[in-house]
């Protein structure tokens, strides 16, 4: 009964902990949601409903609660410190969006999301708790029955059904629960056996799915890319390797990754045309950066302000191994902005190649952009011919510590192990 209670105790403890991170992290003035910003004068392409619905589409992807512990550890919630991993995961979802959908996809319901202002969020996370503490003295859950979609006749139906299969399918992968290819327990237990940042790009490469056999990851070394190996990656051959249409693929798509430095102890102002030429490439999905010890997902800019997915915003675990789990939760209708000069300096810039031809059109098109003005001096990254191992950067990469977990052989991590972001 004691052991009973101090559970209850601790469970009480976690949600209070989550409805703080939720007003801790989003004390920006409802002026930092652009939302209600951008007008038609504004909007310079395209219109604001079709900016609100490709912003809604994409995949939000923020802290979760009351989800089963990670491994070696009793923690059942990522807020506070999982938003490296999270701005991580948007990326990743937004590159396998375009793998399985393409570019002009959006989802149906996009328009239906009521916005969330900063007043919003914050009396969200109150009115969660108090559920959430109402809910714990409760001995059972009422189960809901789920009721299976079926598609209709006819060939748009059909299409839209096979859409939101791999919508479904997509958001399932970055589930909080141990099957989840690409969700918070796999990522934290790949660090743990590898015994250094494994993070979402290795969890790609062992991902068992079939559907993710067609889709790589190339993470550049030193701000260069090496176009025999981002080749080599498209190339690699595979056990009946999947195209997203059902038929075979020709060779894999890459996912590349450049992890870059625009300034020194700050953002220098002057790369700030180049940034916003990289976001408005189509097959750009996005850059990772942010503040100090809070990351943010950027995904377009607006003026001199850069958009962004906010992942510090608790949300309660959902089960998306049912087969018609609620998705509202993993779509943001509300972006937000910050001014440009606000940006950390060290980010990630990601594209998706689909093939070797769209890699070859990718790398001349971006070697032209990457010219580096007089006053830039040098570019953000460069491409070079042949492969890394050619230029002596085949080394073995020095081993690092899981960033999440301080001592992982610990048999009773706690919340107190890991670092908050």
């Amino acid at each position: 009964m004691e052991i009973k209670r101090k559970d209850e105790v601790e469970k009480i403890k976690t949600r209070f902990k989550s409805a703080w991170n939720n007003v801790k992290y989003n004390e920006d003035s409802p002026t930092d949601s652009c939302s209600s910003d951008v007008t038609d004068d504004d909007a310079v392409m395209g219109n604001v409903d079709e900016f609100r619905k490709d912003f809604a589409s994409r995949i939000w992807l923020t802290y979760r609660d009351e989800f089963a512990a990670l491994p070696g550890s009793d923690i059942t919630t990522d807020c506070g410190w999982g938003c490296t991993l999270r701005a991580g995961q948007m990326m990743l979802a937004q590159a396998l969006l375009l793998h399985f959908l393409g570019r002009d996809w959006t989802w149906p319901d996009a328009l239906t999301l009521e916005p969330l202002d900063a007043e919003t969020w914050t009396s969200n996370a109150a009115r969660k708790l108090v559920a959430s503490l109402e809910a714990s003295f409760q001995a059972d859950r009422q189960s809901v029955s789920q009721s299976v979609y079926q598609p209709q006749c006819g060939a748009e139906e059909a299409d839209a059904h096979l859409k939101e299969v791999y919508h479904r399918t997509v958001v399932s992968w970055f589930g909080d629960t141990f099957s989840a290819q690409l969700g918070v327990h796999r990522l934290v237990h790949l660090g743990m056996t590898s015994g250094k940042q494994a993070g979402d790009w290795k969890a790609v490469e062992k991902a068992t799915d079939r559907e993710l056999r067609g889709v790589t990851v190339y993470v550049a070394q030193d701000c260069t890319v090496y176009n025999a190996d981002v080749i080599e990656s498209h190339s690699a051959q595979m056990d009946k390797p999947i195209a997203p249409e059902g038929g075979l693929a020709a060779n894999r798509a890459v996912i590349i990754l450049i992890p870059v430095r625009l300034g020194g102890e700050r953002i220098n102002p002057e790369y700030f045309n180049f940034v916003k030429a990289i976001l408005s490439l189509e097959y750009c999905i996005g850059i990772i950066g942010g503040k100090p010890k809070q990351a943010y997902y950027f995904i377009g800019f607006q003026d001199d302000s850069m958009i962004y997915m906010d992942p510090h915003y608790c949300q309660s675990f959902v089960d998306v191994s049912t087969s018609n789990f609620p998705l509202q939760s993993y779509h943001c209708p509300s972006p937000k902005k910050m001014p440009f000069l606000k940006m950390d300096p060290s980010c990630t810039i990601g594209f998706y190649s689909k093939s070797v031809q769209d890699y070859e059109r990718i790398s001349s098109e971006l070697s032209k952009l990457l010219q580096p003005s007089s006053k830039e001096k040098y570019p953000a990254f460069t491409f070079m011919n042949g492969h890394g191992r050619d230029y002596e950067l085949s080394a073995p990469v020095e081993k690092r510590e899981w960033p999440f977990i301080k001592d992982t052989h610990s048999p009773g991590a706690t919340a107190g192990d890991f670092v908050l972001l």
